[in-house]
């Protein structure tokens, strides 16, 4: 098994590290230029580490949402509470690693069906 940090994304001829942050015009433009298998496993490998970026997210909020649950505080707490954003930031997380799975399922097929 290759590291995710050795598989490079090569689109328009230039090769960059899987682990990288690209901008949304950038991933839309290295999805439009997609054709092979390779870019497209590339694309995928890219989106499976953001997955899992955002659950390692999710799960800290998770622990930091139980923690704070725990704390009783009086009837003048108003809205948020503390337990409520990490709460909500559990959630953002956990759908976004979701949406993540989703993308680098899409782009796992499209490099099973594309020609090698």
């Amino acid at each position: 098994m290759v590291a995710a940090g050795a598989l490079m994304i090569c689109a328009a001829g230039a090769c960059q590290p899987a682990s990288q942050s690209y901008s949304h015009s950038e991933l839309k433009k290295m999805i439009g230029e997609a054709h092979t298998a390779q870019q497209y496993r590339a694309l995928a490998t890219y989106y499976r580490s953001q997955q899992k970026a955002y659950k390692l997210e999710a799960a800290g909020e998770m622990d930091l949402w139980v923690r704070r649950n725990e704390i009783m505080a009086g009837l003048y707490e108003k809205y948020p509470r503390p337990s409520d954003s990490s709460r909500n930031r559990y959630e953002y997380f956990s759908y976004e690693s979701r949406q993540m799975n989703a993308q680098a399922s899409h782009f796992e097929d499209l490099a099973a069906k594309a020609p090698q």
